[in-house]
């Protein structure tokens, strides 16, 4: 898999679209820290570590709804690996005039768009989220 976090958006988008309550991806330090910046602002209920049938790890994610309808309307991959997207602190896009979120990773950690300006970092956009 050459793009980790594009799958596991897909994997998100596919499982809201069935209206899934719980979808499974395979873990990593950087999806942890991309879902819980999800957390921190709503858009999921939460995620938890558990293995596959075949003992790999696993991360399992509960979905949001609100009213029969997704908490996530539109998620995108910003940042490829064939071509990566940096931006200074005053440079990083506000998603809808700020309704929606960007996710960023900076040098000192992954966080919001604006947690980033807020802490005058810039970094690699890895994704939007409205």
């Amino acid at each position: 898999m050459n793009d980790p976090i594009a799958d596991m958006l897909t994997r998100i988008r596919n499982s809201q679209m069935r209206g899934k309550s719980v979808v499974s991806t395979p873990a990593s330090k950087l999806r942890a820290w991309v879902l819980d910046v999800l957390l921190d602002e709503g858009y999921i209920r939460g995620y938890e570590k558990g293995t596959n049938e075949l003992g790999h790890p696993t991360l399992e994610i509960s979905l949001k709804y609100f009213e029969g309808t997704p908490v996530i309307r539109e998620v995108k991959r910003v940042s490829k690996p064939g071509r990566r997207v940096y931006m200074g602190a005053k440079d990083i896009p506000s998603v809808r005039q700020g309704l929606g979120l960007s996710i960023v990773s900076t040098p000192k950690g992954v966080m919001s768009d604006a947690n980033a300006r807020a802490n005058n970092v810039g970094g690699e956009v890895l994704c939007t989220v409205f």
